[in-house]
């Protein structure tokens, strides 16, 4: 099951399954994907991605698949590498609040967001070496990326999860915090970004995205830097923020495109 609430241009997401530590059946997946088209449409500034109970998302929902008629490929290709792009695309800074299980789908969940929080206590990883399955939902490109080859395959092999702390150190996530503050550390965050200057944010996020996924070189991506400063000059929020500078007040953002279109 999940929920959407929009308040304050903050639109909250919650994986609400918890008996089931929010493991993704394909209906949820599908919900989950109607709720960031819903919030996008709504004209949000900002996202909070969290799960209720004692874990954030344990991973594909497998209690009633029979491995022997499992479409897996319709699962993963045709459901939820879909909602991940969707995720990463989504027309506003994106938070997630991990805490307990974040392990496979869980952890693609969070690949696809913009900013993580997470517990301390929280467990990361490919739990998958007594399934005879393999990590997904881009696991391999995040480990390999920030892990490296051999810690990638380690964890791997072994099936030992990262806590949350050691997730942070390595560079996976964004802070580790108690896990009795992870929301609010995150709500705080959402707001904060909900109150910025969306299109510059937005800027940015295309800029990350093309270095990750494109592995632009230096000299490219500052040319592409170039490119989103000019057109930023053309927004009221870039114009707010010279105008609040020297004025010495706080800028007021409205976060609307180009031209001043809100």
């Amino acid at each position: 099951m999940i929920t959407l609430s929009i308040a304050d241009d903050v639109a909250e997401v919650v994986l609400d399954a918890p008996t089931r530590l929010n493991a993704l059946g394909p209906d949820d997946v599908r919900e989950l994907s109607a709720a960031y088209t819903q919030a996008a449409e709504a004209g949000v500034r900002a996202l909070v991605l969290r799960g209720e109970g004692r874990a954030f998302c344990a991973g594909r929902d497998i209690s009633g698949v029979d491995p022997r008629e499992d479409d897996v490929l319709g699962y993963l290709e045709g459901l939820i590498q879909p909602l991940l792009e969707q995720m990463s695309a989504f027309p506003a800074p994106t938070f997630a609040a991990a805490h307990g299980a974040c392990l496979g789908v869980g952890l693609g969940l969070l690949v696809a967001s913009d900013v993580v929080y997470v517990a301390d206590t929280a467990k990361i990883g490919s739990p998958f070496a007594n399934l005879g399955a393999t990590l997904d939902s881009g696991g391999h490109a995040l480990f390999h990326e920030r892990l490296g080859a051999h810690r990638t395959l380690d964890l791997v092999y072994t099936g030992r999860l990262m806590s949350g702390s050691e997730a942070v150190a390595a560079g996976l996530f964004s802070r580790a915090m108690p896990a009795d503050e992870v929301l609010d550390t995150t709500r705080a965050a959402a707001a904060t970004a909900a109150r910025g200057a969306t299109q510059a944010f937005l800027a940015s996020k295309a800029l990350v995205r093309d270095l990750r996924d494109r592995r632009v070189g230096l000299w490219e991506s500052m040319s592409a830097e170039n490119r989103a400063q000019a057109a930023l000059c053309d927004t009221d929020d870039y114009r707010e923020g010279f105008a609040a500078f020297q004025e010495k007040r706080t800028p007021v953002f409205t976060g609307g495109e180009r031209g001043g279109v809100a």
